[in-house]
């Protein structure tokens, strides 16, 4: 359950928590920061995600890939990635449509999207 107010989001509880923390305009650009916080023991060797932006008319605006390892065991880390040709008043939100890669220090992970937390520190919502 995502819940948002002034925002700000809390999210449920999951071993990998995943923060949009703020959207800045870099040249034609929006660049988004991710605060990932991996709560487990293990480190992760790859966390591919496919992310689909919505605009604030909640029409779909581009879909992506987002590589967010190296992850270390009990480690907060922020990544960013630019959302190429969008400027930030074009996005509406971000949804984790699917993990397309999970893959820790022990072998692949099965089922990384349900072990994965979402919040958002922005008036930009971030969902699984």
């Amino acid at each position: 359950m995502l819940l948002l107010g002034l925002g700000t989001a809390v999210a449920e509880e999951g071993n990998i928590a995943i923060e949009l923390n703020k959207l800045e305009a870099h040249d034609k650009d929006c660049r988004a920061y991710f605060v990932i916080d991996n709560k487990n023991d293990n480190s992760y060797e790859t966390l591919k995600l496919d992310i689909v932006l919505f605009r604030p008319d909640g029409v779909i605006g581009q879909r992506f890939a987002v590589e967010l390892a190296p992850l270390k065991a009990k480690k907060r880390t922020v990544k960013l990635f630019d959302v190429a040709g969008t400027a930030c008043d074009e996005v509406g939100s971000f949804l984790i449509n699917e993990v397309l890669e999970c893959k820790a220090d022990s072998g692949e992970v099965s089922d990384c999207l349900q072990d994965i937390s979402v919040s958002s520190r922005t008036d930009n919502q971030l969902t699984k």
